[in-house]
């Protein structure tokens, strides 16, 4: 199986700035995809950003221009770099990658870090 960890979650200003870190670990033959998703509370979950093994990236139209994800597939790590943080942007943002186990593609997510964004 897979399993990712997230860190770098925590307590921001409006008009900070955080980077989260994921890194993937387990027996896996390959990764494509990694991604970014966050959930309010309230709310359902939904895509921050998306990127690719090949370095294609997809982000949230209210995100762009303030996150910026990479990953390093070496070390199968996927990074969300955050600037420009609203209390809106307060959420538990999951890592998600999809990952080959076998002959079989499996969608997997972590556990989750909080991101708060407050004065």
């Amino acid at each position: 199986q897979v399993q990712l960890v997230e860190s770098g979650g925590g307590l921001v200003q409006p008009g900070g700035s955080l980077r989260l870190s994921c890194v993937a670990s387990g027996r896996f033959s390959s990764i494509n995809a990694m991604a970014w998703y966050r959930q309010a509370p309230g709310k359902e979950r939904e895509l921050v950003a998306l990127i690719t093994s090949a370095g294609s990236t997809n982000y949230a139209e209210s995100m762009k221009g303030r996150f910026t994800i990479s990953r390093e597939n070496a070390e199968n790590k996927v990074y969300l770099q955050m600037n420009g943080l609203k209390p809106d942007d307060t959420a538990v943002y999951y890592c998600n990658a999809d990952a080959v186990v076998g002959m079989t593609w499996y969608t997997y997510w972590g556990q989750g870090t909080q991101v708060t964004v407050s004065s």
